[in-house]
């Protein structure tokens, strides 16, 4: 395994209970700071919600409730919703326009989410076993009891 400092986004998206979409890529360039990271995250989940939206238009489903898109950092959430750029975020220029029009548009709801609560962890991160199984009830799998200690 090589280590290159480069962060890895993830995120899933459900329509109700059910898993439509999840990614997992590391990251083009290297982020400053955790902050960038879960930015550039939440700008990448932006750009696939925008994509399920239009798919789902076109497919003539109507959505009646605003997307839930649940970010487990203070500083990324204050990035979005900040409509002043600051020079701290002048290395997120695109990414800062792009979010902060779709969540003036009403695309998406911008949540906050406990760290120890986000299921997307399970592919960015080294977890323990109580984790990984609680997440893998979230997401709805029907793994083996062996595989799955303790059940969900």
């Amino acid at each position: 395994m090589i280590f290159t400092h480069k962060s890895t986004t993830g995120f899933c998206i459900y329509i109700g209970t059910s898993l439509i979409s999840q990614k997992t890529k590391k990251q083009s360039t290297i982020s400053r700071s955790s902050s960038e990271t879960k930015y550039r995250a939440l700008a990448t989940t932006v750009y696939e919600l925008q994509w399920l939206t239009y798919l789902l238009h076109d497919l003539q489903v109507i959505m009646v409730t605003l997307a839930n898109l649940y970010c487990d950092n203070q500083a990324a959430r204050h990035i979005a919703m900040n409509l002043v750029f600051h020079e701290r975020t002048k290395h997120l220029d695109i990414d800062c326009h792009v979010v902060r029009e779709k969540l003036q548009a009403g695309l998406f709801h911008l949540l906050p989410i406990e760290d120890t609560e986000q299921p997307v962890d399970v592919f960015t991160k080294t977890l323990d076993q109580p984790t990984v199984n609680s997440t893998i009830c979230k997401f709805g799998m029907m793994v083996p009891s062996s595989i799955l200690r303790g059940g969900c």
